[in-house]
């Protein structure tokens, strides 16, 4: 993977704190105002997601926990290094696409402190979602819900697969003490599972995509 040394802003950072569920493709989206604090629910956006996964032959990236990925479509469009699972969310580092399939400068400095070694195509991912809001009574995100369809393949074996899930990620208006964290996301466990979602069985599209 060739390197752009004409991309060199920093990136944008955020940390997704998130959780997951196995449904079946076709399911109604729960309702979703059943959970406390949940005033409304914003209508359904759609977006056409392709990533792109890059790692060492190793996997050196996967080993630490972390995952580079150069994805289109989307309102967050662009090269995105999420960093190991810790207190429960994951510091996700963005930069703009840039031209072509080409590693951003800055992006590469970022994952040299994971690895010198070169970046191969590890998998794709392509995911037709649909976003929504949940909001407070004062019209703040509480947590973003979305309903994918997924298909991957792993670019080392030519495997396919395919399935449906659900995630919620906290938003900014979400509470900030983990006790209130956590019973938010108890209360989203229980309105998903009554509207018949499962727990999901990988941690991660990518971890799945590969077959973990």
């Amino acid at each position: 993977m060739s390197v752009d040394r004409s991309e060199e802003s920093g990136p944008s950072r955020s940390v997704e704190v998130e959780r997951k569920f196995d449904v079946d493709a076709g399911t109604p989206v729960p309702d979703w105002t059943a959970v406390p604090g949940v005033a409304s629910v914003t209508e359904g956006e759609p977006r056409h997601l392709d990533a792109l996964y890059l790692d060492t032959d190793d996997l050196a990236l996967a080993c630490a926990g972390v995952a580079l990925r150069r994805r289109t479509g989307g309102p967050d469009e662009g090269w995105h290094l999420k960093g190991p699972l810790v207190d429960g969310g994951r510091t996700e580092l963005q930069w703009p696409l840039g031209d072509g399939d080409t590693l951003p400068a800055a992006v590469a400095t970022e994952v040299a402190e994971y690895t010198p070694s070169p970046l191969y195509p590890l998998a794709r991912i392509v995911n037709d979602r649909t976003a929504y809001q949940l909001l407070d009574a004062d019209g703040g995100v509480l947590a973003e819900f979305v309903d994918d369809a997924v298909r991957t393949i792993d670019l080392r074996t030519g495997e396919n697969r395919a399935w449906h899930e659900w995630e919620v990620e906290l938003g900014p208006a979400a509470p900030a003490e983990r006790a209130a964290r956590e019973a938010f996301f108890a209360a989203v466990t229980e309105v998903a599972f009554a509207a018949g979602a499962r727990t999901a069985t990988s941690a991660s599209k990518l971890a799945r995509a590969l077959g973990h």
